[in-house]
């Protein structure tokens, strides 16, 4: 259709991504969440795709986005990486945060795993901070059911005061519910109060600090959001605020304030380390508080048998020693079990090969031709076909039980401090 990002007024945000609106009044949705909460399972049902956006090392951390609708309002839909934090940490929290907090999204739809609701919340409170319209879409009702954990959604919506949908992505259920969030938050335009509330040293600071950020943020919701995060003088927001909020980032007067409440804070024996640990607290006990009375189990030991493989998978005792014996089983299986479908395969394409090179004889092809392309061309993608394809048609099937198994990322937090001391991160394992 030819339209550029100037037209439709949102620009571009990653890996060369540009927002596509279908008409001018298309709405555009961050659809944000943990990692493997469904997420993509819900973008693909609402826009009739098959995308998967990676939040995995050695992928290309992307928005994927689609356009769906209601039958009265268009969406595009932004898939944003899955991520536990607006705290960016890595690329993919960086990828998440630069768009719901610095791309103006009209909507954000936080997708949560209905099976550990809690842990999910945080995220949910994090972006309820840095913006207004937010939809709550809680998936994986079907395995919560499953588990026998019983949530009472419409509690959950009063406390949160945004619209609450319980979903089951898979087999499309309950999926109109966000499209009658999404109108219901569209219409409310009202601010609705901040839910968190930070120790009184970082609320009296965060007051001083907000006339100096107001008039350069983008409505009080990001004023309040931009303060809490300059007071946590994360360096990684810094650089984001010098690319989407310079006149933050540049302005003397937030300089001076904050070098003013830093001090004060020093001679206070308050550290910067504390104030990011009392503000990561005030998140995780806030959704603790959400949750009490939302969610109930009908059995208490509902998670017994997951508790004894992180044990058994992950104690320093036999966490090691189960790791390399399964490592160790795949590599063999997939090298030394790979050469029989190989000599196979390579046999089977070998007298192909002696068969076509007769063929071409008998049909009086020139000697020269019948050498270049069958004991040239088709001899090299025999044995390229007849070396790979075996490892390859082992390995990953392997690989895949032992992700759908839930060992992986086991194998990632046994290998996380090893990692750490080589300055990165036990997820990166996985791609070695």
């Amino acid at each position: 259709m030819g339209l550029s990002r100037e037209s439709m007024g949102i620009k571009s945000v990653d890996c060369g991504l540009e927002i596509k609106k279908r008409k001018e009044e298309d709405k555009v949705i961050a659809l944000a969440g943990n990692p493997n909460v469904g997420k993509s399972t819900v973008f693909n049902q609402l826009t009739g795709m098959n995308q998967h956006t990676g939040n995995w090392p050695g992928k290309t951390v992307a928005n994927a986005q689609g356009w769906c609708t209601d039958g009265r309002q268009g969406y595009v839909m932004v898939d944003i990486p899955g991520c536990y934090s607006l705290m960016a940490h890595s690329t993919e929290e960086e990828v998440a945060r630069d768009f719901i907090c610095f791309e103006n999204p009209d909507a954000v739809v936080v997708v949560c795993d209905a099976t550990c609701l809690e842990r999910n919340l945080n995220l949910v409170l994090q972006i309820m901070e840095a913006t207004a319209n937010v939809v709550v879409c809680v998936n994986l009702m079907d395995e919560a059911k499953k588990k026998k954990i019983f949530l009472r959604l419409d509690m959950l919506e009063q406390r949160l005061g945004v619209p609450v949908a319980g979903t089951a992505a898979r087999s499309n259920e309950g999926l109109d519910q966000i499209y009658t969030g999404l109108n219901r938050c569209m219409e409310e335009k009202e601010e609705n109060a901040a839910l968190i509330q930070y120790p009184q040293y970082i609320e009296d600071a965060i007051k001083r600090l907000l006339p100096a950020v107001e008039n350069m943020a983008q409505g009080k919701t990001e004023a309040r959001w931009l303060c809490a995060r300059l007071l946590d003088a994360n360096e990684n927001l810094m650089e984001a605020l010098r690319k989407y909020r310079k006149a933050v980032a540049e302005s003397e007067e937030v300089s001076a304030c904050l070098a003013e409440i830093w001090e004060e804070w020093r001679e206070a024996g308050i550290s910067q380390e504390q104030v990011s640990d009392d503000m990561a607290t005030v998140f995780i006990n806030k959704a603790e508080d959400l949750c009490s009375g939302v969610v109930e189990y009908e059995s208490q030991t509902y998670d017994r048998k997951d508790r004894k493989l992180d044990q058994l998978f992950t104690s320093k005792a036999t966490g090691f020693p189960i790791m390399f014996l399964i490592l160790l089983g795949t590599f063999w299986l997939t090298i030394t079990g790979a050469n029989y479908p190989s000599e196979l395969l390579s046999n089977v394409l070998f007298k192909v090969e002696d068969w076509l090179f007769g063929l071409a004889n008998a049909a009086g092809v020139p000697v020269i031709l019948s050498e270049l392309l069958i004991h040239g061309v088709y001899r090299v993608l025999a044995w390229v076909v007849s070396v790979m394809l075996p490892p390859m048609a082992i390995f990953f099937p392997l690989f895949t039980l032992l992700e759908d198994f839930g060992y992986l990322p086991r194998v990632a937090f046994n290998l996380d401090r090893c990692f750490k001391k080589c300055s990165a991160c036990g997820k990166q394992a996985l791609t070695m």
